[in-house]
């Protein structure tokens, strides 16, 4: 008896421990199941990765990195679907996430549901394997805008090593590198699109905007639908036919915060954007995959405008010629831009002043080989056209010099003001500016001047560099046109544009779109430098052939 009692006493004592490691296990499996992540445990996730709001800084690209490396380590979820509303960003954080989604699309499927993909955005959406959109969604805009960094003033106090430690490239090279960085965001095209991509690449590299539609038949997206639509797709690519939806936003949190709180903003980051505000995020020399729209893509003058001040004005050399450079109508122009035209007059012996008084101006007309008007920013009276329409007359040389960038100008107003002189001698320059896709210089509207006829300014000049010029109608007085295959901004078709027109009737007018290949470097490229010793020449034998 004593052993069927203990047997029972052991069996009992084993019922016990069975029962508490049970009741043990139970508490462990509830604990887990309540607090570990219940993306952890649910085995069939579909993840919504949201991309919004500009992509300005590595804290946002950050935290976007971060989203995709847990989605990918995550084998929970099966397939991401990214929702996309967003005008691009800087490009090093535009191409690390673009890389960093190429890694996730490897491993899970990827698609894309586009509300609004422009610029860096669209860079990020071609990483997808399939691309949804909404009818009316702007998508595209397949280009880049760089802030170039001007040269500080050298310093004793403040000391670099290289001559570009500041600025990070030659103003020469920096269009070539901008041209470099488009390549990528094409060849980045062309490989997430493949043979689905209907347009070709200088379609592509003309950065215009598609709406929804447009884009599908063009092949820059797949299919109109819903962010929806998008994940079933991504669900059925991973042969999903249950699961539950998780939605990642850390990211776009972050890049939705960066405009308000770095710039003191309260309007929304895509208005209230511009160049000031993308200069204080990141300091030029600085390159975007960014949509901006032409508003905001304007420089302010003063603190862009390289020229000298009226109180810089100065009479330089003391030949027998004089050229008067007119300073009294706002003009945007000194010292800088025309520095090396000015060494070459006085080379020649001749001497310049700069001059902020028109009836000073007036005074000397009289006595003076020529006059120079560039970029002047008030209209000119009737009684100030009518005492240099004397002066050339008398045999004078006039020099009209408009460029229709923002550093010199403020279009349309300015182009009326040039012509507010220029009209009055038969010449008009036009709006808008020079550009060519298939023959440039770094970027589009840096363009090749090609063709010459015979003319005391062109002598030996085969060929220049112009940058963002725009052109000139007159009398059949163009000297200079670059190729045939060159448009116009504001017509949108090709034709021969002449950019330098010349008139000889008593004096001479000598009209030029541009200002900045007088400039160094620039006037170094091609035959500009030629041009300009030939204008010195021209004056200095004051307008002999």
């Amino acid at each position: 008896m004593r052993a069927v009692a203990a047997r029972l006493a052991r069996h009992k004592l084993l019922l016990v421990i069975i029962l508490c490691v049970l009741i043990g296990a139970s508490g462990i499996f509830y604990l887990t199941y309540t607090l570990i992540s219940p993306a952890v445990l649910r085995k069939n996730l579909v993840a919504i990765l949201r991309i919004e709001g500009p992509i300005l800084s590595p804290d946002v690209t950050s935290a976007y990195v971060d989203e995709i490396r847990e989605a990918l380590r995550n084998d929970s979820i099966k397939a991401v679907v990214l929702l996309i509303d967003s005008p691009g960003g800087e490009v090093t954080q535009v191409e690390h996430i673009y890389m960093e989604l190429l890694e996730l699309k490897k491993a899970k499927p990827l698609v894309a549901s586009a509300i609004r993909a422009l610029s860096g955005a669209y860079y990020i959406a071609v990483a997808a394997d399939y691309i949804y959109t909404l009818p009316s969604s702007p998508i595209g805009n397949v280009g880049v805008i760089a802030q170039w960094s001007p040269a500080q003033p050298i310093s004793e106090q403040a000391l670099e090593t290289g001559i570009y430690k500041t600025t990070g490239f030659s103003r020469l090279s920096f269009p070539i590198e901008i041209g470099r960085v488009l390549d990528n965001f094409v060849s980045a095209v062309k490989m997430g699109r493949g043979d689905r991509l209907k347009i070709s690449d200088t379609e592509l590299r003309r950065a215009k905007v598609y709406l929804g539609a447009e884009a599908v038949s063009l092949g820059l997206v797949d299919e109109i639908g819903s962010p929806e639509k998008a994940v079933e797709k991504a669900a059925s690519m991973a042969n999903l036919t249950e699961y539950e939806v998780v939605v990642l936003s850390k990211g776009a949190a972050a890049a939705l915060q960066i405009v308000k709180e770095r710039l003191n903003s309260t309007g929304p980051a895509w208005s209230t954007l511009d160049l000031e505000m993308l200069g204080k995020i990141n300091p030029p020399p600085a390159i975007y995959y960014l949509y901006l729209p032409p508003e905001k893509l304007e420089y302010g003058t003063a603190q862009n405008r390289p020229g000298i001040g009226l109180e810089e004005k100065s009479s330089i050399g003391t030949g027998n010629r004089s050229v008067l450079i007119d300073m009294s109508h706002g003009n945007r122009v000194g010292g800088l831009e025309l520095d090396v035209l000015i060494w070459e007059l006085v080379k020649r012996n001749v001497t310049v002043e700069f001059i902020d008084s028109w009836r000073e101006l007036g005074d000397k007309l009289r006595n003076s080989t020529a006059l120079i008007i560039a970029l002047p920013m008030i209209s000119y009276s009737r009684d100030e056209v009518e005492d240099v329409r004397r002066f050339v007359q008398d045999g004078g040389i006039l020099i009209l010099i408009y460029d229709p960038a923002s550093e010199y100008s403020k279009a349309p107003e300015s182009v009326k003001v040039i012509n507010s002189i220029a009209n009055a001698f038969r010449i008009s320059f036009a709006s808008g500016y020079l550009y060519n896709e298939e023959h440039y210089y770094g970027i589009y509207r840096n363009i090749y001047v090609t063709e010459f006829s015979d003319n005391p300014l062109t002598r030996n000049v085969g060929s220049l560099v112009f940058f963002t010029a725009t052109y000139i109608r007159s009398d059949g007085g163009g000297i200079a046109w670059p190729p045939d295959n060159t448009y116009s901004s504001q017509s949108e078709r090709p034709g021969r544009y002449p950019v330098i027109t010349f008139s000889k009737n008593n004096g001479t007018v000598i009209a030029v779109g541009d200002m900045t290949f007088l400039m160094e470097p620039y006037c170094y490229l091609e035959d500009n430098y030629k041009l300009i010793t030939n204008l010195a020449d021209y004056i200095a034998s004051g307008g002999g052939s």
